[in-house]
């Protein structure tokens, strides 16, 4: 778990240009998706370009505690040897998630309908992060929780001997919460059935089907129905992760904002289910080339090129959420730079993230010279347009990744540098990014091992 003893901070400065061809890290989501359905498959299930990052050894871990048996091999690719569905067995102790939301979420659903106890816990930040929209509907399959008040970590689960299928239909678009419905519908008898009136990331769909499970797609007048049909009998498989176009973003925007840039993303997932951000982008005036290459692990992916462009504000609609709400806080460092205001509409469900993303992109924008505002449910960033962010501010992560990476994007185009004071959680989705983006031509200072105060 994250500890206030070893942060550090990190600066970002006004950099000549973004240049060369790389590849980003493995998908979160798809490599979360795969070690889970690895473990509930009979047998040896190869991944290969799996994310190697904090949250994925928070997932990793649990598994292993479940029973599942998960090795790196030398040559980069990990084995999970499953327990089969319903296979899990006791953990041994609590079961720490550190800071992923979408380990514990989608463990819970794992392990809803197995007849086995655990505490789930994490660092302060997932603590605060809510569990009921998760937990609702689980407890309907007969399975159990008990915790703090408001459905927050630590919790303690226990699943049912006797689970019976559940119609449920999402509030909140959540891909998190109808894929910890479908894992746990895939121990009960008879089909599972989630209704989403928007539809959200359909990573588990189309792993669930490669792995053997029946899943059916309905399209009805009440909304996108995900049925799964129980007591499911998984087969293991051979998975390659694709690049994450969520770490994508990243150096999208960065290459956008720093002069002169002109850089090649290889092999980055294009699912239209998270493909927001780039339509966004496009709209703003961006300068992409989208070559699609073909498939990994039953995904599509694409070689992006992407060069520096001068951009426009715009309004980016509500309905477009689902399918980038990862990267509304480097859109917003990527507004600051453009001409005009841009307004983010529909994106509350940032406030309930590993932090209040929308609160920490307003104050770190403020204090770095960018007018803002804010309303529960949107945000509206003034751009200050080409080499114009002001820059100079110390921005709070509060133990985000995103927060992290998005500012020390935003200090590659400002005049002065901008402080982040703790670089530490970027390790939890992105590892390699400082090294990766300095290898493109940023400029980001030494890690100063000092606590740095916000301003």
């Amino acid at each position: 778990m994250t500890t206030e003893t070893n942060s550090f901070s990190l600066t970002s400065r006004k950099s000549h240009s973004l240049r060369g061809e790389t590849t980003v890290p493995g998908d979160k989501s798809i490599s979360h998706r795969a070690l889970i359905l690895g473990s509930l498959a009979v047998g040896p299930t190869r991944i290969s370009g799996l994310l190697e990052s904090a949250d994925i050894h928070s997932t990793i871990g649990a598994l292993k505690q479940f029973g599942a048996e998960i090795e790196r091999h030398d040559d980069g690719y990990w084995s999970v040897h499953g327990v089969g569905t319903g296979g899990y067995a006791d953990p041994a102790d609590v079961i720490d998630c550190g800071n992923s939301g979408t380990s514990v979420r989608l463990l819970l659903g794992a392990m809803a309908t197995t007849p086995v106890t655990t505490v789930f816990t994490g660092d302060h930040s997932l603590r605060g992060r809510p569990m009921r929209r998760v937990t609702e509907p689980l407890t309907a399959f007969g399975a159990q929780f008990s915790g703090r008040a408001d459905g927050l970590l630590p919790i303690t689960a226990t699943g049912t001997a006797d689970p019976v299928p559940v119609t449920y239909r999402l509030t909140t678009p959540s891909a998190q919460t109808a894929s910890a419905i479908l894992l746990a519908g895939l121990n009960a008898p008879g089909p599972t059935r989630v209704i989403e009136s928007a539809r959200t990331r359909d990573h588990t769909v189309r792993m669930l089907r490669a792995f053997g499970a029946r899943l059916d797609v309905e399209e009805c007048h009440d909304g996108r129905h995900l049925v799964v049909t129980g007591y499911a009998e998984l087969q293991p498989q051979s998975i390659h992760v694709p690049g994450d176009p969520s770490a994508a973003a990243f150096l999208i925007a960065a290459a956008l904002m720093t002069e002169n840039s002109d850089i090649c993303l290889r092999n980055v997932g294009i699912n239209s289910t998270r493909t927001g951000f780039l339509t966004t982008v496009n709209e703003m005036g961006a300068k992409l080339r989208i070559n699609e290459t073909g498939k990994q692990g039953g995904e599509p992916i694409a070689d992006i090129r992407v060069q520096h462009q001068p951009l426009r504000g715009i309004d980016v609609p509500p309905e477009r959420a689902p399918s980038m709400i990862d990267e509304y806080p480097i859109l917003a460092a990527l507004a600051a730079s453009a001409e005009g205001e841009t307004v983010m509409h529909g994106i509350g469900e940032l406030r309930v993230k590993e932090s209040d993303r929308i609160d920490a992109m307003a104050r770190g924008l403020e204090s770095c010279g960018v007018s803002i505002r804010e309303t529960e449910n949107s945000l509206s960033v003034t751009g200050c347009g080409y080499d114009g962010v002001k820059g100079g501010g110390i921005c709070e992560t509060r133990l985000d990744h995103r927060i992290a990476m998005s500012f020390l994007c935003l200090g590659l185009a400002a005049h002065k540098p901008i402080t982040i004071d703790d670089a530490r959680p970027i390790d939890t989705s992105f590892p390699d990014f400082v090294e990766l983006l300095s290898s493109l031509g940023g400029c980001l200072g030494d890690r100063d091992r000092e606590r740095v105060t916000p301003a």
